[in-house]
């Protein structure tokens, strides 16, 4: 078993937005990040993806609609979907990537 403080993870990381594996359940990849409040370009992947805001707040655009996900919530960015993470967004954000088998 192992236990981990995401926010002291997130915030030990060197650089914002690169992320950190923490580990794997299955084939899913659970992985930590620090945001900073800088915007990043669309983003898209053969695979589903949750994002689980710790602390802080995640500002997405996602097919023209505006999603802000706030501390506590998660968000499933569907497979082969665009998403491009807004300006603003900052805090800790945990990903569990979730590849089909």
């Amino acid at each position: 078993m192992s236990l981990f403080d995401l926010t002291a993870l997130a915030a030990g990381l060197p650089q914002a937005w690169r992320s950190s594996i923490l580990g794997r359940v299955g084939s899913a990849n659970i992985k930590v990040l620090r945001m900073d409040q800088r915007a990043i370009d669309d983003e898209v992947h053969e695979y589903h993806e949750a994002l689980l805001v710790i602390e802080g707040q995640l500002r997405l655009a996602v097919q023209g609609e505006e999603i802000t996900v706030n501390a506590g919530q998660l968000y499933q960015a569907a497979a082969g979907v665009p998403h491009r993470v807004l300006a603003g967004s900052h805090g800790t954000l945990v990903i569990v990537d979730l590849p089909e088998d």
